[in-house]
């Protein structure tokens, strides 16, 4: 079932190293059937207090996929710049289909 990473980039401290980060990272998450889905585009707040800075959202076939991408050795160098040049929350989300009994 399909999965989400979500970050939220709150602070970016070195925009240079973020953007070889980003110059790269596409190339990894496509290696893992990932598709990018929001970057960046914030349009409002619907409800709550919650205003992510910088959201970014990637779809994965699924969790293990997802979890493998993260902890991969493809992605391990870009992470290290991402946590080098920014601070994120991130979170791993399980998907959802609507069926029967559900």
């Amino acid at each position: 079932m399909t999965a989400f990473v979500f970050f939220d980039v709150r602070e970016i401290h070195d925009p240079e190293r973020l953007g070889a980060y980003r110059a790269k990272v596409f190339e990894t998450v496509e290696h893992f059937g990932g598709r990018y889905r929001v970057l960046g585009d914030m349009d409002s707040v619907l409800e709550g207090d919650w205003t992510p800075n910088i959201p970014v959202l990637i779809e994965f076939p699924d969790s293990q996929t997802a979890r493998a991408w993260y902890e991969s050795d493809l992605y391990a160098p870009l992470k290290k710049d991402r946590i080098a040049a920014a601070r994120c929350d991130g979170v791993l989300l399980g998907g959802f289909e609507h069926g029967p009994g559900t």
